[in-house]
């Protein structure tokens, strides 16, 4: 217990003590793996288990989230294949270079071993990223996709190496994993049956690790990509969005585990310290690389540069492509220090760097080409608001209704907007004007022309927190039409009121009423 409780003072310490800072904690969890290496104290196991253990619960709930048509879009796989060759090229060039000149550790290292090295620096760190996004509730807006389905399609290469590595193709019955596509047909079917507590937590736990890790193992092939695999077979649920929020907080405190765990099991030297350092300078051709491809597709700067810049590290998959090759005697262990290094180190510099995202979209926009109006990419083009009176925010039940009320009732042209592309569909075909896009994300009210022209905005998203970062993004555009807001408990609407809503509606209030008036109407009583 008292090496348990070490542990904990170090982390916790560690990670309040970059909050302070004004660091994100995950960069104090990097530094406590080194601290608590140093001084030789007893290593637990138990951490190793809880970095596996969130890196799988985190792809799956990538899973649950992934819309697969994004992995197939020009932007994202040429995207991805381009950077791939190129960096790793770069790379081994650098690397070549630095052995030439007889640096430190690298002098004397063959092709192959370069090559390798290369290799495992040419992925980005899906943990990272996805941190990253969600930090800026920003994972759904366009280019937090375009770089989730680039860390995608980088995980797949790397699952394939590694399998390749292993020596020995997957079990023939790999093949008995087309049977999860009707498997996941029928435990959808069981989840509509299992409420909103604690039981679906469970049942998501469970899907992750026994038909995703455990299975996918079994038969060969890498276990937290199989879980990733069941939870994009478990995506079209209702409830996925639901469950990927329910594991959220059991995801970050166990990913606590992977970040303590890189500094946890290598001993620095000078020189192997230095050339991890060193090798950082190789993330700015990297945003560079990745900017310059996203907008040869039509994307806009802006949507280029913050894709570039959260994809500018260096990935845990590296660590593994390293330690694989120790094993196999294909590369020293002292590079298993100097990768260690080389990752920590592009989390601190991609922290500080994403941490002011938006002033260094104005900085480098001057250098990136601007998109011609026909090659603009359709899901990154200008939305036109010039002919709306109104706007509503979330066309749930609530929405929907309002949406009707001010058409039908109050003779307004109203445009509706909803990130969720069956209910935008469905929708359009009963008559409803609107845009699928997400008004939580920056990208979106950059994108809309004529929002000063619109008389009235509705918010009527159903969670309190999209409504609070629409008004923070009303309020940077300084807009000055009413504003509505739909709450659901009395804290929250006085929130909404205090950071600027003009009306904030208890939707409870507007039930009541409905119901009575239903009531009435079945009763035959009249007004």
């Amino acid at each position: 217990m008292e090496t348990i409780a070490i542990y904990l003072v170090v982390i916790f310490g560690c990670g309040f003590l970059a909050r302070l800072i004004k660091l994100p904690t995950l960069v104090g969890y990097l530094a406590a793996g080194f601290i608590l290496h140093a001084p030789g104290i007893e290593e637990l196991p138990i951490i190793d288990a809880f970095a596996e253990l969130g890196v799988t619960i985190l792809l799956f709930t990538i899973g649950l989230k992934l819309d697969v048509r994004m992995l197939f879009r020009r932007e994202v796989f040429l995207t991805t294949a381009v950077n791939l060759l190129v960096i790793l090229g770069l790379t081994t060039g650098f690397l070549g270079l630095l052995a030439a000149i007889g640096f430190g550790t690298i002098a004397g290292e063959g092709w192959k071993t370069l090559a390798l090295l290369g290799f495992a620096l040419s992925f980005s760190s899906t943990v990272f990223v996805v941190q990253v996004l969600d930090e800026r509730s920003e994972s759904h807006s366009l280019y937090g996709r375009i770089a989730i389905g680039i860390l995608v399609l980088q995980d797949v290469v790397a699952v394939g190496y590694l399998t390749a590595m292993r020596g020995e193709p997957p079990s023939l019955w790999a093949f008995a994993l087309i049977l999860l596509i009707p498997g996941a047909w029928i435990v959808q079917k069981l989840w509509n049956r299992l409420g909103h507590g604690e039981l679906q937590a469970l049942f998501g736990v469970t899907m992750a690790f026994v038909p995703g890790y455990w299975l996918f193992e079994t038969v060969g092939i890498k276990g937290d990509f199989g879980a990733m695999i069941v939870g994009l077979l478990l995506a079209s649920h209702p409830r996925a969005a639901e469950l990927s929020r329910t594991l959220f907080g059991l995801r970050e405190l166990l990913l606590v585990g992977f970040f303590v765990s890189i500094g946890l099991h290598v001993t620095p030297t000078f020189e192997t310290v230095a050339l991890g350092l060193i090798l950082v300078v190789l993330l700015p051709i990297e945003a560079a690389l990745f900017t310059f491809l996203l907008a040869m597709f039509g994307l806009r700067r802006r949507t280029s540069i913050l894709a570039g810049l959260a994809l500018a590290n260096f990935s845990e998959f590296g660590l593994i492509v390293i330690s694989t090759g120790v094993d196999a005697d294909l590369v020293g262990e002292d590079w298993l220090v100097v990768i260690s290094v080389a990752v920590a180190a592009s989390f601190v510099v991609s922290t500080l760097v994403n941490r002011r995202g938006s002033r260094w979209v104005a900085r480098l926009s001057a250098f990136v080409p601007t998109t011609a109006a026909a090659r603009a990419h359709p899901d990154d083009a200008p939305i036109d608001l010039s002919e709306a009176r109104a706007m509503v925010l979330g066309l749930g039940r609530v929405g929907s209704s309002a949406y009707r009320r001010l058409v039908d009732e109050y003779g307004l042209e109203v445009i509706g907007v909803e990130n969720d592309p069956i209910k935008v569909a469905d929708l359009r075909e009963r008559g409803f004007d609107v845009i699928e896009a997400d008004a939580t994300e920056t990208d979106f009210w950059e994108r809309c022309v004529g929002v000063d022209g619109l008389e009235l905005l509705v918010l009527a998203m159903p969670f309190h927190g999209s409504n609070l970062i629409a008004l923070d993004r009303l309020e940077r555009r300084q807009f000055d039409g009413s504003v509505a807001v739909v709450a659901q408990y009395d804290d929250e609407r006085e929130e909404l009121l205090r950071r600027g809503a003009d009306v904030a509606f208890h939707i409870y209030e507007g039930t009541g009423v409905g119901l009575a008036d239903a009531a009435a109407e079945v009763a035959g009583l009249q007004r």
